[in-house]
Protein backbone atom coordinates (compact mmCIF):
# COMPACT_ATOMS: atom_id res chain seq x y z
CA UNK A 1 0.00 0.00 0.00
CA UNK A 2 2.83 2.40 0.87
CA UNK A 3 4.52 1.75 -2.49
CA UNK A 4 1.26 2.41 -4.35
CA UNK A 5 0.78 5.60 -2.34
CA UNK A 6 4.28 6.84 -3.22
CA UNK A 7 3.70 6.09 -6.90
CA UNK A 8 0.41 7.96 -6.75
CA UNK A 9 2.09 11.02 -5.16
CA UNK A 10 4.88 10.96 -7.75
CA UNK A 11 2.32 10.71 -10.53
CA UNK A 12 0.40 13.67 -9.13
CA UNK A 13 3.62 15.70 -8.84
CA UNK A 14 4.53 14.82 -12.41
CA UNK A 15 1.08 15.89 -13.61
CA UNK A 16 1.33 19.13 -11.63
CA UNK A 17 4.74 20.05 -13.02
CA UNK A 18 3.60 19.17 -16.52
CA UNK A 19 0.41 21.23 -16.18
CA UNK A 20 2.14 24.29 -14.68
CA UNK A 21 4.86 24.25 -17.35
CA UNK A 22 7.78 23.42 -15.05
CA UNK A 23 9.39 20.97 -17.48
CA UNK A 24 8.97 23.43 -20.31
CA UNK A 25 10.56 26.17 -18.21
CA UNK A 26 13.54 23.96 -17.30
CA UNK A 27 13.96 22.91 -20.94
CA UNK A 28 14.00 26.51 -22.15
CA UNK A 29 16.38 27.55 -19.35
CA UNK A 30 18.78 24.75 -20.25
CA UNK A 31 18.66 25.66 -23.93
CA UNK A 32 19.53 29.24 -23.03
CA UNK A 33 22.32 28.07 -20.72
CA UNK A 34 23.80 25.46 -23.08
CA UNK A 35 24.62 27.90 -25.90
CA UNK A 36 26.69 30.27 -23.72
CA UNK A 37 28.46 27.27 -22.14
CA UNK A 38 29.30 25.84 -25.59
CA UNK A 39 30.52 29.25 -26.78
CA UNK A 40 32.68 29.75 -23.67
CA UNK A 41 34.15 26.25 -23.83
CA UNK A 42 34.86 26.57 -27.57
CA UNK A 43 36.43 29.98 -27.05
CA UNK A 44 38.61 28.61 -24.24
CA UNK A 45 39.77 25.69 -26.40
CA UNK A 46 40.67 28.01 -29.30
CA UNK A 47 42.27 30.52 -26.96
CA UNK A 48 44.27 27.75 -25.31
CA UNK A 49 45.42 26.39 -28.66
CA UNK A 50 46.24 29.54 -30.60
CA UNK A 51 46.68 32.43 -28.15
CA UNK A 52 47.71 31.55 -24.62
CA UNK A 53 48.00 28.31 -22.65
CA UNK A 54 45.23 28.24 -20.05
CA UNK A 55 47.28 26.15 -17.66
CA UNK A 56 49.96 28.86 -17.71
CA UNK A 57 47.25 31.46 -17.09
CA UNK A 58 45.88 29.55 -14.11
CA UNK A 59 49.39 29.12 -12.75
CA UNK A 60 49.98 32.86 -13.14
CA UNK A 61 46.67 33.56 -11.40
CA UNK A 62 47.70 31.31 -8.52
CA UNK A 63 51.09 32.99 -8.20
CA UNK A 64 49.78 36.56 -8.60
CA UNK A 65 46.71 36.58 -6.37
CA UNK A 66 46.39 35.30 -2.83
CA UNK A 67 44.00 32.46 -2.07
CA UNK A 68 42.03 34.78 0.19
CA UNK A 69 41.69 37.34 -2.63
CA UNK A 70 40.45 34.79 -5.16
CA UNK A 71 37.98 33.28 -2.69
CA UNK A 72 36.69 36.76 -1.76
CA UNK A 73 36.06 37.65 -5.41
CA UNK A 74 34.29 34.32 -5.89
CA UNK A 75 32.01 34.86 -2.89
CA UNK A 76 31.04 38.32 -4.14
CA UNK A 77 30.35 36.90 -7.60
CA UNK A 78 28.22 34.05 -6.21
CA UNK A 79 26.25 36.55 -4.11
CA UNK A 80 25.65 39.08 -6.90
CA UNK A 81 23.84 36.95 -9.49
CA UNK A 82 26.77 34.64 -10.30
CA UNK A 83 28.60 37.14 -12.52
CA UNK A 84 31.73 35.00 -13.05
CA UNK A 85 31.39 31.34 -14.16
CA UNK A 86 32.28 29.02 -11.22
CA UNK A 87 34.15 26.75 -13.65
CA UNK A 88 37.02 29.26 -13.83
CA UNK A 89 37.49 29.05 -10.06
CA UNK A 90 37.18 25.27 -10.05
CA UNK A 91 39.99 25.13 -12.61
CA UNK A 92 41.99 27.56 -10.44
CA UNK A 93 41.61 25.27 -7.41
CA UNK A 94 43.30 22.45 -9.33
CA UNK A 95 46.46 24.58 -9.68
CA UNK A 96 46.69 25.40 -5.97
CA UNK A 97 48.72 23.47 -3.41
CA UNK A 98 45.53 22.11 -1.79
CA UNK A 99 43.04 21.46 -4.62
CA UNK A 100 40.46 19.52 -2.57
CA UNK A 101 40.49 21.99 0.32
CA UNK A 102 40.11 24.98 -2.00
CA UNK A 103 37.41 23.23 -4.04
CA UNK A 104 35.51 22.57 -0.80
CA UNK A 105 35.92 26.23 0.17
CA UNK A 106 34.57 27.28 -3.25
CA UNK A 107 31.52 25.03 -2.88
CA UNK A 108 30.94 26.35 0.64
CA UNK A 109 31.22 29.99 -0.48
CA UNK A 110 28.87 29.34 -3.40
CA UNK A 111 26.36 27.81 -0.98
CA UNK A 112 26.73 30.72 1.45
CA UNK A 113 26.51 33.17 -1.45
CA UNK A 114 23.12 31.71 -2.35
CA UNK A 115 21.89 32.07 1.22
CA UNK A 116 23.18 35.66 1.30
CA UNK A 117 21.27 36.31 -1.94
CA UNK A 118 18.16 34.93 -0.24
CA UNK A 119 18.46 37.55 2.52
CA UNK A 120 19.20 40.26 -0.06
CA UNK A 121 15.98 39.27 -1.81
CA UNK A 122 14.03 39.62 1.43
CA UNK A 123 15.73 42.93 2.29
CA UNK A 124 15.05 44.36 -1.18
CA UNK A 125 11.32 44.22 -0.49
CA UNK A 126 11.79 47.00 2.07
CA UNK A 127 13.06 49.41 -0.63
CA UNK A 128 10.14 50.52 -2.83
CA UNK A 129 12.20 51.45 -5.91
CA UNK A 130 14.26 48.25 -5.80
CA UNK A 131 11.16 46.17 -5.13
CA UNK A 132 9.40 47.61 -8.17
CA UNK A 133 12.46 47.14 -10.38
CA UNK A 134 13.04 43.55 -9.35
CA UNK A 135 9.39 42.62 -9.59
CA UNK A 136 9.32 43.89 -13.17
CA UNK A 137 12.63 42.37 -14.29
CA UNK A 138 12.17 39.08 -12.45
CA UNK A 139 8.38 38.80 -12.56
CA UNK A 140 8.35 35.53 -14.51
CA UNK A 141 11.08 33.98 -12.38
CA UNK A 142 9.28 34.99 -9.18
CA UNK A 143 6.02 33.54 -10.44
CA UNK A 144 7.71 30.24 -11.28
CA UNK A 145 9.45 30.11 -7.90
CA UNK A 146 6.11 30.61 -6.18
CA UNK A 147 4.63 27.68 -8.09
CA UNK A 148 7.52 25.24 -7.85
CA UNK A 149 9.30 26.22 -4.63
CA UNK A 150 11.95 23.77 -3.48
CA UNK A 151 12.21 21.98 -6.81
CA UNK A 152 13.40 25.16 -8.49
CA UNK A 153 15.98 25.70 -5.72
CA UNK A 154 17.24 22.17 -6.47
CA UNK A 155 17.50 22.99 -10.18
CA UNK A 156 19.35 26.23 -9.40
CA UNK A 157 21.80 24.34 -7.22
CA UNK A 158 22.54 21.58 -9.73
CA UNK A 159 22.09 22.99 -13.24
CA UNK A 160 23.81 25.88 -15.08
CA UNK A 161 21.18 28.35 -13.92
CA UNK A 162 22.52 31.12 -11.60
CA UNK A 163 21.97 29.82 -8.07
CA UNK A 164 22.02 33.35 -6.63
CA UNK A 165 19.08 34.44 -8.80
CA UNK A 166 17.01 31.47 -7.68
CA UNK A 167 17.81 32.10 -4.02
CA UNK A 168 17.16 35.84 -4.32
CA UNK A 169 13.79 35.11 -5.89
CA UNK A 170 13.11 32.70 -3.02
CA UNK A 171 13.77 35.50 -0.55
CA UNK A 172 11.48 37.86 -2.44
CA UNK A 173 8.55 35.45 -2.29
CA UNK A 174 9.40 34.60 1.33
CA UNK A 175 10.09 30.95 0.58
CA UNK A 176 11.07 29.18 3.85
CA UNK A 177 14.77 29.62 4.65
CA UNK A 178 15.07 26.00 5.82
CA UNK A 179 14.14 24.88 2.29
CA UNK A 180 16.94 26.97 0.78
CA UNK A 181 19.41 25.68 3.39
CA UNK A 182 18.43 22.06 2.79
CA UNK A 183 18.04 21.97 -1.00
CA UNK A 184 21.00 24.31 -1.46
CA UNK A 185 23.31 21.58 -0.13
CA UNK A 186 23.10 20.04 -3.60
CA UNK A 187 25.45 22.85 -4.62
CA UNK A 188 28.26 20.68 -3.21
CA UNK A 189 27.22 17.84 -5.53
CA UNK A 190 27.43 20.16 -8.53
CA UNK A 191 30.92 21.34 -7.65
CA UNK A 192 32.11 17.76 -7.11
CA UNK A 193 30.76 16.64 -10.50
CA UNK A 194 32.21 19.64 -12.34
CA UNK A 195 35.56 19.16 -10.60
CA UNK A 196 35.77 15.56 -11.83
CA UNK A 197 35.53 16.83 -15.42
CA UNK A 198 37.55 20.04 -15.11
CA UNK A 199 40.42 18.50 -13.11
CA UNK A 200 41.02 16.10 -16.00
CA UNK A 201 41.41 19.06 -18.39
CA UNK A 202 43.80 21.06 -16.21
CA UNK A 203 47.35 19.79 -15.84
Amino acid sequence: MKTASKKSKLKLLHQYYTYTGFYSFIGKSLKKAILPVVIVVSALILFNKFVFNINDGLKMMTETFSTTGVLSVFYISETILGLIPPEIFIAWSKKTSDPIINLTLLATLSYLGGITSYFLGKASLKIPSVKNYLEVKMAKHLKNTSKWGGFLIIVGALLPIPFAITCMAGGMIKYPLKGVILFGLLRFVRFALYAVMIFQMVN
